[in-house]
């Protein structure tokens, strides 16, 4: 059974940052593409980082240079470094994997920055 599992998020003051990290068992690991989406309230889903199975990182235009992505294959987890959050970065932050065609999702951890 596939299981991705956020943790870290929380409340932060504006300016602050978190880091936050995906736990996943269930898959190879290594052989995935790992990215971080968020979702505000009321808004679509949107990607935040992605980190192929060499370690190539891409990011939206919108969110190059206040977050990082990183993996440990030997963890089998994925981190997000977030730093100078704003209100507007308030979302649930969702962990996905893509493994040979197939995508995986965890349940979210909740990130609210507030003013």
């Amino acid at each position: 059974q596939v299981q991705l599992e956020e943790s870290g998020g929380g409340l932060v003051q504006a300016g602050g940052s978190l880091r936050l990290s995906c736990a996943a068992s269930g898959i190879t690991f290594s052989m995935c593409t790992m990215n971080w989406h968020r979702q505000g309230t009321g808004k679509q889903r949107e990607l935040v980082a992605q980190i192929t199975k060499e370690g190539f990182t891409n990011y939206p235009n919108s969110m190059k240079g206040r977050f990082t992505i990183s993996r440990d294959n030997a963890q089998n987890t994925v981190y997000l470094q977030t730093s100078s959050l704003e209100p507007e970065d308030t979302a649930v932050y969702y962990c996905n994997a893509y493994c040979s065609g197939l995508q995986y999702w965890g349940n979210g951890t909740l990130v609210t920055v507030s003013s």
